[in-house]
């Protein structure tokens, strides 16, 4: 009848769904190699974190999953201190229904990947600690701090990270950045024909003429990254998207 997300640590601990969220997400944290347990320093900023909670629905209003985020509190950070660059490019909406009006000319499919906590995949260049999570804390380790090695989400410079890892792992592997669109990415082969990829933030859509790349693309992505394969794109950006062998509806 209503989905009502929880407002606070306390409320969430009493649902199980919501435990194994946070546990999940912690998870995802240790596995990117995100943070490391240290000795509180003397004399830097201890940034403070805390739980934020959000129902993932599916086009049609029914819950996909929970969702449990680990937010730094990025509204302590001072400039030249524990942030510097922080401006990270989108796709823009013109650019997407640019590259939807394309496939459907070309009879070409869609495809969309969901990066599984891009943020955390970002390297940082600043020293930065944050303190203990809510609930998590270690046990007779209570005064020690993590030192990141990567970025969390909420930090200011956070989507800057995670856009200088994408951006350098797709020029490694030999695409080319459109001038105009810094979250526009063609790669093409001789043999293969083309492959084009937008991004915006942890979602990538991409589309091309060989499916034989298509799933090259994919695979190779899914080794890189912790990702989820959502076949056909469907739902973007607030846009439903219907494809068949002949054209695209959006609606």
């Amino acid at each position: 009848m209503c989905i009502v997300e929880p407002e606070s640590f306390e409320e969430s601990y009493l649902d199980e769904s919501w435990r194994n969220a946070m546990k999940a997400e912690l998870e995802m944290i240790e596995k990117n190699n995100t943070w490391k347990l240290v000795d509180r320093p003397f004399g830097k900023p201890i940034i403070g974190v805390k739980w934020v909670y959000k129902t993932k629905l599916n086009l049609d209003g029914s819950v996909q999953k929970n969702k449990a985020r680990l937010v730094a509190e990025g509204y302590s950070q001072k400039p030249r201190i524990d942030y510097n660059e922080t401006f990270a490019p989108v796709a823009r909406l013109d650019t997407i229904r640019t590259l939807i009006a394309l496939a459907a000319q070309k009879e070409w499919n869609l495809y969309q990947l969901d990066v599984k906590s891009a943020f955390l995949n970002g390297v940082l260049k600043e020293e930065v600690y944050v303190e203990q999570p809510q609930g998590f804390v270690k046990e007779n380790e209570e005064i020690r701090v993590y030192k990141l090695n990567k970025a969390l989400y909420g930090l200011k410079q956070a989507p800057r990270a995670w856009y200088d890892e994408i951006d350098s792992y797709f020029n490694k592997v030999g695409f080319k950045k459109s001038p105009s669109e810094a979250a526009l990415y063609v790669k093409t082969s001789e043999d293969s024909g083309i492959l084009i990829v937008s991004l915006y933030v942890d979602d990538i859509v991409y589309t091309g003429s060989c499916p034989k790349l298509l799933e090259e693309f994919k695979n190779d992505m899914m080794q890189h990254y912790e990702m989820t394969d959502l076949g056909l794109l469907y739902h973007f950006l607030g846009m439903g998207v219907v494809q068949t062998d002949k054209h695209i509806f959006l609606h």
